[in-house]
């Protein structure tokens, strides 16, 4: 039957694209939307006159396709932002594009630079074999982590989880100092208790040997292609990155789509191996909507509770209630300044750090990582010059101990650990707002070991197509999220069927941003 109606659940990334390139396709969509906010993880959260980007986003891809539809929807600046025109910087600006002092709708072109955070040391992320990184290891420390690299190169262990992927490729004593804790924050576990796949999806060709790689063809002046963490540049939206996806909905709407928010999908209604139905609850009452198809990208574990009018199978219904999430809290803090001071050759305003976010390592305090969004956009902050706005992220699950504080608790352990680890004095701090994501990141130990089974399952339903990070459980990138709405909807168009191409996003094994320099 062709597909007339379609239904899409979530509003994020992956929903609204999806939405655009069907409505384009002359397809009848409606997106329900549980929340009250666009855009997913990708949103931007406002507050005093400040913005947030809960978990940073990088706009960088490999995949045309996603940079021309960005481009589409924001234009990259043909002029100098306010940082730019007092720094004098130089950059590549469009030769026809518009001014971000003059209008918001605009891609800025933002400097990368993100480090680890160790012993009140800042060490390049990733690990370079530097003077400034033997200085802060120390010598004797610098020799050991050499030693251990080497000793990872000739005795390779067997791939069974992270830890020794990681170690493979970076030896253990590095592993040990920037990888192990931090790992450990985010996901909750030791990495010897999570799966190597995680690693293949999020460092896959980054390794000491293709850091050193790339010293010797900078040194050289060699062209190449370079891993995604050492690319120094970066586009992104003047407002942040729910700025683009706020654009995104508007133009579903714009193309005749209808966006229903705050419509908590609950129920899919199946027959003969298609869904034929989606039932929601939206201001407290149930509604139901017919589908010719449906575009999930709700979690896999609700996805699955959701099903009725075709059994589950046990072990599918196993896996998928032990599929693990992990969610963040963000505190952001509003500063006078900060303590730590630029020490990079980057100019900058107020010769502050120039980091996008600070990785922070040390065992001793729960915080994971610092955003520091001044440096996304001085848009994101109402007064970027006399004030520091920081996003500190701590991970957790929901309704554990962390999770549960009060707003005024988190604030005063991020207050608390931000001066003891030397960043910025707690007494500094104007203003403070905190955050809560639920399944932030889905994880890759547990139910997921048995994801081929659910993936066959939801596959058997002919007109149900599983796409974004939620959508597939998988650790998605926003571009990774688009690029799942484009191969669902091509599938589609295609008269449906066979969904390899649907799953097989983001699990090449060269970096997703590894993109050939001029």
């Amino acid at each position: 039957m062709e597909a007339k109606h379609i239904v899409i659940i979530g509003a994020g990334p992956a929903g609204l694209t999806a939405a655009i390139e069907l409505l384009k396709k002359g397809y009848t969509v409606t997106v329900l939307e549980a929340t009250d906010r666009i855009g997913g993880i990708s949103q931007t959260v406002r507050y005093h006159g400040n913005r947030m980007d809960i978990g940073g986003h990088r706009f960088f891809s490999k995949d045309e396709r996603v940079n021309r539809w960005w481009a589409e929807l924001m234009p990259l600046q043909g002029a100098p932002a306010w940082d730019d025109k007092l720094l004098n910087a130089e950059k590549d600006y469009a030769s026809v594009g518009p001014d971000p002092e003059k209008t918001d709708r605009v891609m800025l072109i933002r400097d990368r630079v993100s480090r680890i955070y160790f012993q009140r040391h800042f060490f390049d992320y990733p690990i370079s074999m530097k003077w400034s990184t033997i200085r802060s290891m120390g010598f004797f420390t610098t020799l050991k982590a050499g030693f251990s690299y080497l000793y990872s190169c000739v005795h390779k262990l067997p791939e069974t989880s992270l830890e020794n992927f990681y170690i493979n490729r970076f030896g253990r004593v590095l592993y040990s100092m920037f990888f192990e804790s931090y790992t450990e924050k985010v996901w909750g576990r030791h990495p010897s208790k999570i799966s190597a796949d995680w690693g293949a999806q999020r460092v896959k060709g980054l390794s000491i040997r293709a850091i050193l790689k790339d010293i010797f063809r900078k040194l050289l002046g060699t062209k190449g292609e370079v891993e995604t963490s050492l690319i120094e540049r970066y586009i992104y939206p003047k407002l942040g990155p729910g700025q683009l996806w706020e654009l995104a909905a508007e133009e579903v709407r714009s193309l005749g789509g209808e966006i229903r928010m705050n419509c908590l999908v609950d129920v899919l209604e199946t027959r003969d191996g298609r869904i034929t139905a989606v039932r929601c609850r939206e201001a407290g009452e149930e509604k139901r909507l017919t589908a010719d198809a449906v575009f999930s990208s709700m979690p896999v574990r609700e996805l699955i509770d959701g099903i009725v009018g075709t059994e589950v199978p046990r072990d599918v219904r196993t896996a998928a209630d032990t599929l693990p999430y992990r969610d963040f809290v963000t505190v952001g803090l509003l500063m006078k300044d900060l303590l730590i001071h630029n020490d990079t050759q980057r100019r900058t305003v107020k010769d502050r750090v120039p980091d996008c976010w600070i990785y922070v390592q040390d065992k001793g305090v729960r915080l994971g990582r610092v955003q520091i969004f001044n440096n996304w956009s001085p848009y994101m902050v109402e007064d970027p010059e006399n004030t520091v706005w920081l996003g500190l992220e701590y991970f957790c699950d929901e309704g554990d101990e962390l999770w549960t504080k009060t707003d005024s608790e988190m604030i005063d352990l991020a207050k608390g650990e931000i001066e003891k680890i030397g960043i910025a004095r707690a007494g500094d701090v104007l203003d403070a707002h905190v955050e809560r994501v639920k399944k932030a990141y889905p994880a890759y130990f547990d139910g997921y070991a048995r994801m081929d089974s659910i993936v066959r399952f939801l596959d058997g339903f002919e007109n149900l197509y599983c796409i974004g990070r939620n959508g597939q459980h998988r650790y998605n990138n926003m571009d990774h999220s688009m690029a799942t709405a484009f191969a669902a909807v091509e599938i589609l168009e295609g008269g449906g069927g066979d969904k390899t191409a649907l799953w097989s996003v983001n699990t090449e094994q060269s970096y997703h941003e590894q993109k050939a320099k001029a």
